[in-house]
């Protein structure tokens, strides 16, 4: 090859349509790298692909431009050379191509899809004529209009699917940014076949031939919605699909392919990048395009190997065989199209010998009808002419137990419960339904009920000495059921020996009186096993008033008496926990008002009124370990103490008493409050069991009227000065028993005459439904009027106190005089 005719194939690495374009001189090519021979074929195969790709455009233009000659023969009645002039001269005064022209006539003349997709693009191109020229808008409307042309005539041309996947991605779906398509064909059972498929690698092609059934995929989702799927990018979906992996990101649509409201099979684009909402005028094209595959897969049948058997579909002769050999009423269905072409209701072409209407009516009268004339009430609500439109859609096979139907018989609605079968053979559906006898249906619940209930009827003939039992009453009696029954008046051997007396009296008021009458007994069975048995019975008379008949059931209580015994020792022991539990909490309480008396003595110190209230929990099993203290040392300091000890009860009371008395006790040295809680938390951890409590501890100098205090994390006591009231600020303090040694941080405030101070637990104010901070500031609002005398200031915070928690509250509160 000479440098020349080298420089007219496209080199390694240049973009297709590149190379060739330009003719360059031998000489600019100096010290450039020659083609290799595998370089070489490539551009050679590159550049005859694009000559067949141009040939063949070339040759879909001239059949639509031959066809547009034909129409201009048949209206004007003209030759074809005449036409061919008349189509050119036409196609110059208008200022397009002759192939833009030749599509345009074709259009007018047609007035299918395609012409109505084109002139909506060419409305929504004019609509948007503020945002660009209006030649660029009619340009790009009759190029749309010509790659639908184009892709029609490529599609109707091709002899098999994946020639029609060819055209359509090369003529009409390239222009719109796509890169591959795929045709699937639906099987009759739901399945999905790749028919054909462009731009997809031909290793995924083979790994995506054949879909099953159920299986959750881009194209199933568009076949069982019926409406075009658009997916902005697969990623977001997880759906599987045919070449995911080259185009992981990509956007997909998937449009169901279907004439005459039957979903042949879906078209399937694939975009390189996520795909944004697309204008109605496109996705009216790719539905078009879609249409167009629609007819392809009309005639399509499955290749051997396509993962299933190919089969031969029957037609409606050979499912009326199928439906005259089966059991159950069957009906075989055949669509009813509108003179558009589009489905409108089903005819019943025809009924099996079994048929049962559910109005009762014969089988001629429906044989022939169609559907929604048959049965009108089925276009309603009913869910019967849409599972029976989505099978003949789909394929897909659908089953429902106890779907109502409902007939129209002179204006009156007639209807039953039947279990419903709908498949689809070929063009026909085969419709199956069976009847529920309600008859059947309530007998079987009866014997249902007896069943589970454990009862066993019996009829005794007293004339006859006929008796008849049933299967479960021979099961209670444990004999087997080709034994005889056991006479009524033989019951008493057959029950134990200490029931003979209300076995007796059952007989008298039900044989002698003839009443109905009941007894329960334990029966003695032949294996050794003893039943608790109930037995109720009634008698039948005859006209002259003379015993007839006895009825009855027996029923097995073994159960219920089993669990009244069980009930009965439960709520025997239930008595006795419960009058432990008064006991146990009468003795703590006794035990924490003991230490710590609801009314105590006054405390007197000059210039100072305290005042200590205890509130017991409503609930006696809820005694706590709440506490107070207030006592003059001798050193004339005031211990002022409230404390908490987790938990109730008994436990609770006995470590309170614990630590109410160490803290007494080692007050008595005169350390301070923070030292006196470092000690006293050595107690609660080594001393009490491991126990843990808050408390607040003070220490008041009448002489100075300052007050020393120190908190185990409990609540800060509350100043009220004036009509403010505040609580003091927080010192670091560890709660009792936490850890083996606490260190106590102490503060001293200065108190002034007619200051109120208040120390309390949180049983003042707890609220499950409230924080902290939300209680402690309704207590504050609470505690600013001050009253006249502490001991009003004290009742009135626990008259006013919106505590929930049901706990023990102590209250301890000081004023200076």
């Amino acid at each position: 090859m000479n440098i020349s005719e080298q420089s007219r194939e496209p080199g390694a690495g240049e973009p297709p349509g590149t190379a060739g374009e330009v003719d360059v001189p031998a000489a600019g090519l100096r010290g450039m790298t020659p083609l290799s021979p595998v370089g070489r074929l490539a551009a050679t195969v590159d550049r005859l692909s694009r000559e067949v790709r141009a040939a063949q455009a070339e040759a879909e233009g001239r059949a639509l431009i031959e066809l547009a000659k034909g129409v201009l023969v048949a209206r004007l009645g003209c030759g074809p050379a005449q036409a061919a002039r008349q189509l050119t001269e036409l196609a110059e005064q208008s200022q397009v191509t002759l192939l833009e022209f030749a599509v345009d006539v074709i259009n007018q003349a047609a007035r299918d899809r395609m012409s109505e997709v084109t002139d909506a693009f060419l409305a929504a191109t004019a609509a948007a004529g503020t945002e660009r020229s209006e030649e660029a808008g009619q340009a790009s409307a009759e190029s749309a209009a010509v790659r639908l042309r184009a892709a029609e005539s490529g599609a109707l041309a091709a002899d098999d699917t994946q020639a029609v996947a060819d055209a359509l991605l090369e003529q009409a779906l390239r222009p719109l940014g796509a890169v591959a398509v795929a045709i699937w064909a639906a099987g009759s059972d739901g399945s999905l076949t790749l028919a054909g498929c462009a731009g997809f690698s031909p290793a995924e092609a083979t790994r995506w031939r054949y879909v099953p059934p159920d299986v959750a995929t881009v194209a199933r989702r568009g076949l069982t919605e019926r409406t075009g799927q658009w997916i902005t990018s697969l990623t977001e979906t997880g759906l599987p699909s045919v070449g995911r992996h080259q185009y992981p990101d990509g956007g997909r649509c998937a449009v169901p392919a279907g004439t005459g409201g039957r979903v042949h099979g879906v078209l399937e684009i694939a975009w390189p990048q996520p795909l944004p909402a697309q204008p109605p005028q496109v996705v009216r094209q790719v539905e078009a395009l879609a249409e167009l595959c629609a007819h392809t897969l009309e005639t399509y049948t499955p290749p051997h190997g396509a993962g299933q058997e190919p089969r031969v579909l029957p037609d409606a002769a050979e499912l009326m065989d199928l439906a005259d050999g089966l059991h159950d009423p069957a009906l075989v269905l055949v669509p009813h199209l509108d003179a558009a072409g589009h489905l409108a209701d089903f005819r019943i072409q025809h009924v099996n010998k079994r048929f049962l209407d559910p109005a009762g009516r014969p089988r001629a009268v429906v044989g022939g009808a169609l559907l929604l004339e048959a049965y009108p009430m089925a276009a309603g609500d009913s869910e019967l002419f849409r599972s029976v439109e989505r099978v003949y859609a789909t394929g897909e096979p659908f089953r429902a137990r106890r779907m109502n139907l409902t007939a129209l018989v002179d204006q009156v609605p007639l209807s039953a419960v039947a279990d419903i079968s709908i498949s689809r053979h070929g063009n026909a559906v085969l419709l199956i339904w069976r009847i529920e006898d309600e008859t059947a249906r309530l007998a079987s619940l009866l014997q249902h009920a007896q069943r589970l209930g454990r009862i066993g009827g019996f009829e005794e003939n007293l004339l006859t000495g006929e008796i008849t039992w049933n299967g479960q009453l021979f099961d209670l009696y444990g004999r087997p059921q080709t034994s005889t029954p056991v006479p009524l008046e033989e019951l008493t051997a057959h029950a134990h020996p200490d029931d003979a007396v209300p076995i007796g009296r059952f007989l008298r008021t039900l044989l002698h009186h003839r009443r109905p009458a009941s007894a329960a007994f334990r029966l003695q069975r032949p294996d050794g096993v003893t039943r608790h048995v109930r037995v109720v019975a009634e008698p039948v008379l005859d006209t002259d008033d003379r015993l007839l008949v006895v009825r009855g059931a027996y029923q097995d209580i073994s159960a219920q008496h089993w669990t009244e015994v069980a009930l009965a020792a439960t709520r025997d022991q239930l008595a006795h926990t419960e009058q432990q539990a008064v006991e146990r909490a009468r003795l703590t309480l006794q035990l924490q008002h003991a230490i710590m008396p609801p009314a105590q003595t006054p405390l007197r110190v000059p210039d100072l009124q305290v005042a200590v209230r205890y509130r017991p929990a409503e609930t006696e099993q809820l005694v706590g370990g709440d506490w107070y203290d207030a006592v003059m040392l001798p050193n004339r300091m005031v211990l002022l103490c409230v404390g908490d000890v987790a938990g109730h009860g008994i436990e609770a009371a006995t470590s309170m008493v614990v630590l109410r008395n160490a803290l007494r006790g080692l007050a008595v040295t005169g350390a301070g409050p923070g030292q006196l809680l470092s000690w006293l938390n050595i107690v609660a951890h080594h001393l009490t069991g491991g126990v843990t409590a808050t408390a607040v501890c003070g220490l008041y100098d009448p002489a100075r009227r300052t007050l020393r205090w120190a908190r185990a994390g409990h609540l800060p006591p509350v100043l009220v000065r004036g009509a403010e009231a505040e609580p003091l600020p927080l010192v670091r303090g560890l709660l009792l028993g936490a850890v083996a040694e606490a260190v106590y941080e102490e503060d001293e405030v200065q108190l002034a005459p007619e200051d109120t101070l208040l120390m309390y637990t949180d049983g003042l104010i707890e609220r499950r439904d409230r924080s902290v901070e939300e209680s402690l500031a309704q207590l504050l609002s609470t505690a600013r009027p001050s009253p006249r005398t502490l001991d009003q200031h004290l009742d009135r915070l626990l008259t006013y106190s919106r505590s929930d928690t049901d706990d023990d509250t102590c209250l301890v509160g000081i004023r200076v005089g």
